[in-house]
């Protein structure tokens, strides 16, 4: 059974950063991209960033693009979203998700896993 579990989302003041991980387990994580998404109140899921099964590939949303950095550690099957700069509009909760195939992809059918989310608050 796959299993993604996100943590590191909080409150924090504008301008401020947190890191979110997410840890996956039950399928070979090496083998899929990773993709971040967040939904805010009464609003739609939406792509946020996503990485390639290698990590040598990422692409970001316009919206957080050059502020927040994706990665992942292959051997601690683990991927980060490191959030800097951060402004109210990005409070949402932010879910971590598996991809089903190994290139990026920032289109929520390509996902077959989910993670809960995590929720992440930035006041002004």
């Amino acid at each position: 059974q796959v299993q993604l579990v996100e943590s590191g989302g909080g409150l924090v003041q504008a301008g401020g950063s947190l890191r979110l991980s997410c840890a996956a387990s039950g399928r070979t994580f090496s083998s899929y991209a990773m993709g971040w998404f967040r939904q805010a109140p009464g609003k739609e899921r939406e792509f946020v960033a996503t990485i390639a099964w290698s990590g040598n590939s990422t692409y970001y949303a316009d919206s957080v693009k050059g502020r927040f950095t994706i990665s992942r550690d292959n051997a601690k099957n683990t991927v980060y979203l490191q959030m800097n700069s951060l402004k109210p509009e990005d409070t949402a909760v932010y879910y971590c998700a598996s991809g089903r195939t190994r290139g990026i992809s920032w289109t929520l059918p390509l996902y077959d896993y989910w993670g809960q989310g995590t929720q992440v608050t930035v006041s002004s």
